[in-house]
């Protein structure tokens, strides 16, 4: 289906195209743009979901272990109030006290104190192993609060094993409820080491397992002197007490880096779990897609624009070339001055503007007298010497820019006079009379006075009743004026009777 007319014009417009190269390319930056922030959100979503993920695998494995070695510290608390289990054998006391979980490779050790710190029960050996730990903090505020439930110490050194353990422990009651002891477990820090270690995070990444109070038990990646310092009163674990659960982007007091934090209260036990992933890498991860995105758009913006300035030269070489092959369609070959194409045009636009406004204009049809005797005694070459000056005269008797001087035939021209009425007209005409009458062909021996011509005049719109008849009437005036002996102007007959202009002209003339 043909493209609409207007619609056509524009795309064969230098502009259009000039325009288009430089929207087309705002546009792909725009789209390129969103592109790249939507890129940009997923990378982040995704660092989100991944630590979500991974955060929520280890917490479960920490309660699932804390609750293990917890029931198992309840199982013993319970079993010393059984009946006949203080009077049982030393094996046999232990055989009903500790369960398999006691063998457990992450633990440490599994042993009942008294009241006095002692060890009276050692789930590794009979008879137990010695120890007294009642300078512990643990031991100690067992001992001034029944109702702590379970207790998990910061990081120790073992007084049996010599690893590096967090305790776990539980209250024993006398029958009158008076303090008797503790049963503790172990558990050694190499748990949460390898269970950290099994996960990549990145450079910066960091795991990190606390006490509600702010100690860290554990981080990864692993550094000693990290381990039992305490970050309570920071900004970033007050935000992990207070809200228990969440995410947040924040920055390290240990190390100043900035991180996505996620994080979790550990079932229901006194710890706190966060998974930290460096912003730095997320955007690293975001960054390199960028810059390879940015880098293709740029070169295909700058590609666009170039063909786009490119093309738009060539439709401006086009329209250049279009117009001068139009005007050299409009003007004579010999002279230079309009063809009478041109004149059709320019007459047409002047009738109909005098139609509309009632202002005159004036037409001057212009012969060269005996032109046919100069080519054939001097030759055609002579006879185009003698147009090419006939027509530089009316060129040059004529000024204003409305105003046209044309060749419409071999030896006859035309004038066209924008606004202008019989006595403007006659002054031009005398004008013209006065520069012809100075020409000269030196290279046929033609001196001045030698060319002349004929002129005849009319005024329009007025009384005619078209283009044709007005030139008609001008053409009649014309063959009047080589009637009456040539070298002179005549006026269309509604003017003859105008006896002064005949007088200034012929004065003119004479």
């Amino acid at each position: 289906m043909a493209l609409p007319h207007h619609l056509a014009q524009r795309l064969r417009s230098a502009r259009t195209w000039i325009a288009l190269g430089i929207l087309a390319p705002i546009g792909m930056v725009i789209m390129s743009g969103m592109m790249l922030l939507d890129l940009r959100r997923d990378a982040w979503t995704m660092a989100d979901q991944t630590s979500k993920n991974l955060m929520q695998v280890i917490e479960r494995d920490i309660a699932r272990n804390v609750e293990i070695i917890d029931l198992s510290l309840r199982a013993v608390v319970d079993n010393l109030k059984a009946p006949g289990v203080a009077d049982s054998t030393p094996e046999l006391r232990q055989l009903i006290l500790f369960d398999r979980a006691s063998t457990a490779p992450d633990l440490g050790a599994m042993i009942v104190l008294d009241e006095n710190g002692d060890s009276i029960i050692d789930a590794a050996s009979v008879p137990p192993r010695k120890l007294n730990n009642a300078d512990r903090d643990y031991f100690q505020a067992h001992k001034a609060n029944p109702k702590l439930g379970l207790v998990i110490s910061t990081p120790l050194i073992s007084r049996l094993t010599g690893d590096r353990v967090v305790v776990l422990s539980r209250r024993i009651d006398k029958p009158d409820g008076s303090f008797g002891g503790i049963v503790l477990a172990s558990l050694k820090l190499s748990y949460f080491s390898c269970l950290f270690d099994q996960i990549g995070l990145g450079k910066d990444g960091a795991i990190n397992l606390y006490l509600r109070d702010g100690t860290r038990l554990m981080r990864h990646p692993f550094v000693e002197d990290d381990i039992g310092v305490s970050i309570a009163g920071t900004d970033n674990f007050d935000r992990f007490v207070r809200e228990g659960r969440g995410s947040f982007v924040g920055t390290s007091v240990r190390d100043g880096v900035e991180r996505l934090y996620n994080f979790t209260k550990v079932g229901e036990w006194p710890l706190v779990l966060n998974v930290a992933l460096s912003t730095h890498e997320i955007e690293v991860a975001w960054g390199v897609k960028a810059l390879v995105i940015g880098g293709v758009m740029l070169i295909l913006c700058g590609l666009t624009v170039l063909l786009s300035l490119l093309y738009g030269r060539d439709l401006r070489r086009q329209a250049a070339m279009q117009a001068e092959l139009a005007e050299l369609s409009r003007t004579d070959d010999l002279t230079g001055l309009p063809n009478r194409r041109r004149f059709e045009e320019t007459f047409e636009g002047l009738w109909a503007g005098a139609q509309r406004t009632g202002r005159s204009f004036s037409l001057l049809i212009v012969d060269a007298d005996h032109f046919k005797r100069y080519n054939d005694r001097f030759g055609h070459a002579v006879g185009d010497e003698v147009l090419k000056g006939i027509a530089t005269c009316l060129k040059g008797s004529v000024h204003r820019p409305d105003d046209l001087v044309a060749r419409v035939g071999g030896e006859e021209f035309a004038i066209l006079l924008a606004e202008t009425d019989i006595e403007g007209a006659s002054r031009i005409a005398a004008k013209l009379h006065e520069a012809i009458a100075s020409l000269a062909v030196p290279s046929a021996g033609l001196g001045a006075g030698a060319v002349t011509v004929s002129v005849g005049l009319a005024v329009g719109p007025a009384g005619t009743a078209s283009p044709d008849a007005l030139y008609q009437k001008a053409d009649a005036a014309l063959y009047a004026a080589k009637e009456g002996g040539r070298n002179q102007t005549r006026f269309a007959p509604k003017y003859r009777e105008n006896t002064s202009v005949v007088t200034a002209l012929r004065s003119a003339h004479a």
